[in-house]
C-alpha cells in the first residue's frame, strides 16, 4: 500500500458486519463461548478459562501514526490484513466505551471465530454499542509478525500476532484517549471511588482517584470497601481508564467489566473481586486450573500476569454508575522505597508526579523486566501526542478544580523493606477522607509527610530513618528525576522547577 493513499478510505475496506457472509455479527456471549469451545478449560465455577500465546501487550511492537513512521512494511501489513478479514470467518461485536454524552464512542471489534474467546472477554468489559462505529479495531492472533498499527485520526487499530486480550481492550482505551484531549480534557489510567464518611457528626462524599501502572494495587484499593459499616461505605465507579473533564467531572470508559490481575488474588484483602472473580459470569486468561477444574491463584507457572474479566453487578462494591461528580482527591500509586506510605503535594509537584509515574515494572508491562524501577508519564503506557503537555494539561486541570493529590506508596519503605500492605493503604485512604491526617512540612524530604495518621505509627514508616544516608540517596534521586524532566520539551519550567 502506497503511503500517499487516504488513510480515511480504509475504513471502507472492513467487511460490512450486516451483510458480509464470512461475519458472525453481534453474537451472544453463550455463542463466542461455543466458537471457543475448543480452547476452553472449564472451571470449578462453571466459568471458562483460556491460555493465550501472548501473555503480556506487546508495548515494543506498538506505533501510533502521530508519533511514530510506518514503513512500506507496515502499510503493506494493514493492506494484506484487510484482504485476510475477506476471506476469514470472522466475530464482530459493537460496544460502547462511556456513558456520559459527551465522552462516550462506539467500538467495533473484529476477531477470527477461532478466537471468539478474545471477543467473549473483551465484550464483557462493556455494554453495548449503538450507530456506526468510532472506533475500529482487526485484530488477526496468528498472523506471522507482530505489529500493533494504530492511525489515531481515522480511529483504526490493527492488532497483529496477538491474542492477548488486553490488546483489544486498550486498543479502544487508547482511541479514546485521544479523543477526550482533542475535547480539552485528559484521560487518566486511574480508577475512581466515592467514600463516604462521617466526621464530627457531619456526613461527607468523598471522590477519589488512584492512578498506577497495572498490579501496584490500583484494582485493589479502587475496588476496596474499606472496611466501613453503614452509614458510612466506599462504592467503586471505574477501575482503569477516566477522563478528568474541565469541570472536575472524572467520566468512566468500562460499565459492564473489569480486567483484573488474579495472581495473589485473596479474599481477606480483596474479598469484593475474589467474590466477582469465583463466579460464573467470569473469564479467565491465563489463570492456573488444574484437571478437574480447580483454580489456583498463587500458581503463576503460565504467567504472574493472570487476568480475569469479572462483572461489575457481581463486584459488592460497584456503584450502578461509572461516572464521578467531582474528583476530590487524586493519588499517585508507587512502588518507591524513597518514599513514606503517603505525602501530599502542591498542584505542581502533582504535575510532577503525574510526569515521573515512578513505580516498579511489573509482568502486566514487561514480564522480562519486572521488579525494576519505571517511569512512565502518568503511569499511563498508551498516551498520543507530546507527553509534556499532559503534564501541563493536569496542572491546570488539578489547579482550577482545587484538587487535593498525594503520592501513596504501595509497596515498602527502605532497603529493609518496611512493608506497607493494603491495611495500611486503605487505612490512609479512609482518614484522608475524613481529614484526619496531620501534615508537616518536613525540611529532609521537602514534602509535607503526615505527623498522625489514626491507628498509624507514621514513624516506623519514615524514610530517612531506613537509609545510612539518606540525604545523599534523596539528592540523587532528585537530579535523576530533573534530568528525566529535561527530555519533555512542552512541559512547563515551573513544574519541572517543582522536582521533589
Amino acid at each position: 500500500m502506497s503511503q500517499t493513499v487516504n488513510k480515511s478510505s480504509l475504513r471502507d475496506s472492513f467487511p460490512n458486519p450486516e451483510t458480509a457472509a464470512n461475519v458472525v455479527y453481534n453474537p451472544s456471549f453463550d455463542q463466542l463461548r461455543e466458537l471457543a469451545v475448543d480452547n476452553e478449560t472449564t472451571t470449578e465455577f462453571g466459568s471458562p478459562a483460556y491460555v493465550s500465546g501472548q501473555r503480556s501487550r506487546s508495548a515494543d511492537r506498538t506505533k501510533n501514526l502521530l508519533d511514530d513512521e510506518f514503513s512500506t512494511a507496515d502499510w503493506e501489513a494493514v493492506e494484506n490484513a484487510l484482504a485476510a478479514a475477506d476471506e476469514r470467518e470472522l466475530v464482530c461485536l459493537d460496544r460502547q466505551v462511556g456513558r456520559h454524552p459527551e465522552t462516550s464512542f462506539t467500538c467495533r471489534l473484529y476477531v477470527p471465530a477461532a478466537y471468539a474467546q478474545i471477543a467473549l472477554g473483551w465484550a464483557k468489559l462493556l455494554e453495548p454499542g449503538q450507530g456506526e462505529p468510532d472506533f475500529i479495531t482487526l485484530q488477526l492472533p496468528d498472523w506471522d509478525d507482530r505489529r500493533i498499527r494504530v492511525l489515531p485520526e481515522t480511529g483504526l487499530t490493527f492488532v497483529l500476532g496477538s491474542d492477548y486480550t488486553g490488546e483489544a481492550k486498550k486498543s479502544f482505551l487508547r482511541l479514546f484517549m485521544h479523543r477526550i484531549k482533542a475535547q480539552g480534557g485528559l484521560v487518566l489510567h486511574a480508577g475512581t471511588k466515592r467514600v463516604t464518611v462521617e466526621s464530627d457528626g457531619q456526613r461527607e462524599t468523598v471522590g477519589q482517584a488512584f492512578l498506577g501502572l497495572s498490579a501496584t494495587g490500583k484494582s485493589t484499593l479502587t475496588g476496596h470497601q474499606c472496611w466501613l459499616e453503614a452509614p458510612e461505605g466506599a462504592e467503586m465507579l471505574q477501575d482503569d481508564v477516566c477522563a478528568l473533564l474541565t469541570d472536575g467531572q472524572v467520566t468512566g470508559s468500562e460499565g459492564k467489566g473489569l480486567y483484573i490481575k488474579t495472581d495473589s488474588l485473596d479474599h481477606e484483602e480483596q474479598p469484593a473481586l475474589y467474590d466477582a472473580a469465583t463466579h460464573e459470569s467470569a473469564v479467565f486468561e491465563n489463570v492456573w486450573v488444574d484437571d478437574d477444574g480447580a483454580v489456583d491463584f498463587e500458581n503463576i507457572d503460565l504467567t504472574s500476569n493472570g487476568r480475569a474479566v469479572v462483572q461489575r453487578d457481581q463486584v459488592a462494591s460497584a456503584a450502578d454508575d461509572i461516572d464521578l461528580e467531582r474528583v476530590d482527591q487524586i493519588f499517585f500509586i508507587t512502588r518507591n522505597p524513597v518514599m513514606p506510605p503517603v505525602v501530599r503535594l502542591d498542584e505542581r509537584q502533582a504535575a510532577v508526579a503525574f510526569m515521573l509515574g515512578e513505580s516498579i515494572q511489573t509482568s502486566a508491562g514487561d514480564p522480562d523486566a519486572a521488579g525494576e524501577s519505571i517511569r512512565v508519564v502518568g503511569t499511563n503506557p498508551f498516551i498520543i501526542g507530546p507527553e509534556g503537555e499532559e503534564g501541563n494539561r493536569f496542572h491546570d486541570l488539578v489547579e482550577t478544580n482545587d484538587v487535593e493529590c498525594f503520592v501513596l506508596n504501595t509497596g515498602h519503605v527502605g532497603p529493609a523493606q518496611a512493608d506497607i500492605g493494603v491495611r495500611v493503604s486503605v487505612n490512609i485512604l479512609v482518614n484522608a477522607a475524613r481529614g484526619d491526617i496531620r501534615w508537616e512540612y518536613d525540611e529532609t524530604m521537602g514534602l509535607e509527610l503526615p505527623s498522625e495518621i489514626p491507628e498509624l505509627d507514621v514513624e516506623r514508616f519514615y524514610p530517612p530513618a531506613h537509609y545510612e544516608e539518606f540525604e545523599r540517596e534523596l539528592e540523587a534521586l532528585r537530579t535523576e528525576r530533573r534530568q528525566y524532566l529535561d527530555q519533555f520539551d512542552s512541559l512547563r519550567e515551573d513544574i519541572k522547577d517543582a522536582v521533589y
